[in-house]
């Protein structure tokens, strides 16, 4: 069976063919515009998704030679839109996930009720205060709410279905994460009248037939970007790009540092539920370094630089502390760079980078139930060197994914059906105790705090 998947992401969409086996026969991409009208203000045009949507999928098809039997989506999450029901129009731009504008709404929030009923914190991220700023002139009567995934099921069944699942939903602050359905007391909180939202339902459920490329296809299977790779990878997974996404599948309760939401289940299964946490910086060390100072030409280089020194000279990278679900999140914390002597080369620099987003990632681990294995996806784990330290640290085995795009390889398998992991791609196992090394970054980690 042939699936054509749509993983709408933040900056572009990437569509994937793949067949039973998680095997990629055909793949497209499109890129999506973000619209900036104001300083911390990001915001996407509805039909430009939409339109990005169908590019890709195009692609794909014609790449893949074969004909897809069914339609699976993941996206960007928290992202908010609002449209006509009657018409389908959008009434505003969606306002994307990294938005910033409601932050002096979510200050006003009472955290201890959000975080007991959603498993999340008041924080512009999430998409209540969106909502609520995007209905905040307007009469919400004949509109519709919807996440980028709802938004696509509306389109793609050309607005016969109005349904959400449950990993999107979690997302919201609207949403119960024990019942999994709308919280009324939530609802009421935000100003946001029930009939505005979507149906919700199992990642792994039937969502309609859409209509696509003039083919009509089954919709089976969505889930938010991150708890699709969770799926894809099995009982935990961490994801390396710009930041890091760290996720595990658990009913355990969240420690001060970390979120609560819902995990994506088949339709047969009982609700999962998962521990997850944020780093902001992992891979944007690395383009700083790049980008920003000339260290390296590129972030391929950054192994080679890495494996030609046995250690940092005891220099310690300490990006900013921005990260909304991380163990040592603070807002008005900067980067440090510390224990430089004048020995220290830019090599030292670049493995300290490395480190730090393997250091991150192992203090969100640390905050979670301990675990026998470790997927790990993104573009930074093509550097093998990293993947390697990490298992030192963390002293588990950890597996890198055989294909980079595990979110959309996560819906493909919730659209056949399948609670499996992908194929890996190759295993590192623990060699070396780097525990001491681990302990000079906590020093250099609490010296930055009290700065």
């Amino acid at each position: 069976m042939a699936i054509l998947t749509i993983d709408q992401g933040t900056t572009g969409t990437t569509c994937l063919v793949v067949d039973g086996d998680c095997t990629v026969l055909g793949r497209g991409y499109a890129e999506l515009p973000q619209h900036f009208p104001r300083p911390g203000w990001v915001e996407h045009e509805p039909e430009e998704i939409w339109a990005s949507v169908v590019a890709a999928a195009e692609q794909a098809v014609v790449a893949g030679g074969v004909e897809p039997e069914a339609l699976s989506i993941t996206n960007q999450r928290e992202t908010t839109l609002l449209w006509e029901r009657s018409s389908g129009r959008p009434v505003d731009r969606a306002i994307v996930w990294q938005d910033r504008r409601t932050a002096g709404r979510c200050a006003e929030l009472p955290v201890d009720l959000i975080r007991a009923r959603t498993g999340l914190v008041p924080d512009p991220y999430f998409s209540a205060t969106k909502l609520e700023w995007l209905l905040r002139e307007r009469d919400p009567d004949g509109l519709a709410f919807g996440t980028v995934d709802t938004w696509l099921v509306w389109k793609l069944t050309g607005g016969r279905v109005h349904a959400t699942d449950e990993t999107n939903a979690s997302r919201t602050l609207l949403c119960s994460l024990e019942t999994l359905d709308w919280d009324a007391e939530l609802l009421a909180l935000f100003g946001v009248p029930h009939e505005l939202l979507p149906e919700i339902r199992p990642s792994g459920a039937a969502f309609g037939e859409g209509e696509l490329l003039g083919r009509t296809l089954p919709i089976r299977g969505i889930a938010g970007d991150q708890q699709a790779a969770l799926f894809a990878a099995g009982g935990a997974k961490a994801t390396f790009g710009t930041g890091a996404f760290v996720l595990a599948e658990t009913d355990a309760p969240a420690p001060a540092g970390l979120l609560r939401t819902a995990a994506a289940r088949l339709e047969a299964e009982r609700p999962r539920r998962a521990l997850e946490g944020a780093v902001f910086v992992a891979g944007a060390a690395l383009q700083w370094l790049r980008d920003g100072l000339g260290v390296i030409a590129d972030a391929a280089e950054s192994e080679a630089l890495a494996e030609s020194v046995p250690d940092t000279g005891g220099v310690y990278f300490v990006p900013a502390l921005a990260g909304l679900g991380s163990p040592h999140w603070r807002p008005d914390v900067r980067g440090a760079v510390t224990g430089i002597t004048r020995g220290t080369t830019r090599a030292h620099i670049v493995r300290a980078a490395l480190e730090a987003a393997a250091y991150q990632v192992a203090d969100v681990l640390a905050e979670m139930p301990p675990l026998e294995l470790l997927r790990v996806d993104g573009g930074m784990t093509r550097n093998r060197w990293l993947v390697q330290f990490l298992a030192d640290l963390v002293v588990l085995p950890v597996e890198t994914a055989r294909e980079p795009e595990q979110t959309a390889l996560g819906a493909a398998l919730l659209g056949l059906g399948e609670r499996r992991a992908s194929p890996v791609g190759e295993r590192f196992e623990p060699q070396d105790d780097v525990s001491e090394l681990y302990a000079g970054w906590r020093e250099a980690l609490a010296r930055t705090i009290r700065a």
